[in-house]
């Protein structure tokens, strides 16, 4: 253990004699603040924001663009306190409201990862050597524009899809309907989809095995978007291997 900081949170000691303690102290009730009840702005957002409000939190996306977010790796959650910002690297268990989704996130060591919709069936008799199946629905709601918009969240390699399911959030215009796919397929998960809101689907297929990233695909028919949001939910099963010898 640190001698300096807590070993889960970072959260700076006082040191014996140490002058001004209220500074320390401050900074651990500062950095508590942040983590406690997790809730974060935003996942995608790239361009470090402008005018942040104090406490303002995100977790930082690929390719992340401003002084402070540039070259970040992506996955690091970026705090703005006292008028700069400060990266905090998650660990496993850690959860996060994400506030602009509506989603809750739990982060595995490597990755955020939907909290509410992860299964993972783990048994000491039927699973010996600790391989595990997971059930997950990994969740994006999207802001139309253009012929057609792929998600940021992808349908993972080496997953299972059992379905794709859409609701439309905010009223589409420009279109009159629109597509659920993939790129290929753009109607893979159901096509003359409603664009008033709460218009809904539930694309089911037979079990497809995906062996690439593959994000699904939201396009226009009958005029390209102009606006409008719709929400997607990728139900898959996905396959851990054996543990390490």
């Amino acid at each position: 253990m640190s001698n300096d900081a807590t070993p889960r949170l970072s959260l700076p000691y006082v040191a014996a004699g140490q002058a001004q303690k209220h500074i320390t102290v401050n900074e651990a009730l500062g950095r508590l603040d942040g983590l406690v009840q997790l809730a974060v702005q935003s996942r995608s957002i790239a361009a470090q924001p402008a005018s942040p409000a104090d406490g303002a939190m995100h977790i930082l996306p690929g390719g992340a663009t401003g002084a402070a977010w540039l070259d970040k790796a992506a996955g690091l959650l970026a705090r703005y306190i006292d008028g700069a910002w400060e990266t905090l690297t998650p660990s496993a268990g850690w959860l996060a409201w994400i506030v602009d989704e509506g989603v809750a996130l739990i982060h595995d060591g490597a990755n955020w990862t939907p909290l509410s919709s992860t299964f993972k069936a783990l048994t000491a008799a039927r699973s010996p050597f600790l391989a595990t199946v997971r059930f997950e629905i990994l969740e994006q709601e999207v802001t139309l524009s253009g012929a057609s918009v792929a998600t940021t969240v992808a349908i993972p390699n080496r997953a299972v899809v059992l379905g794709v399911s859409t609701r439309t959030s905010v009223a589409i215009t420009g279109a009159t309907s629109y597509s659920c796919g993939v790129s290929g397929d753009a109607a893979k998960f159901g096509a003359l989809l409603g664009v008033a809101k709460n218009a809904s689907n539930v694309g089911v297929i037979g079990p497809t095995a995906y062996y690439a990233d593959t994000p699904v695909v939201i396009t226009a028919a009958g005029g390209a978007f102009t606006g409008g949001k719709v929400r997607v939910s990728i139900q898959v099963m996905r396959f851990d291997p054996p543990a390490a010898i």
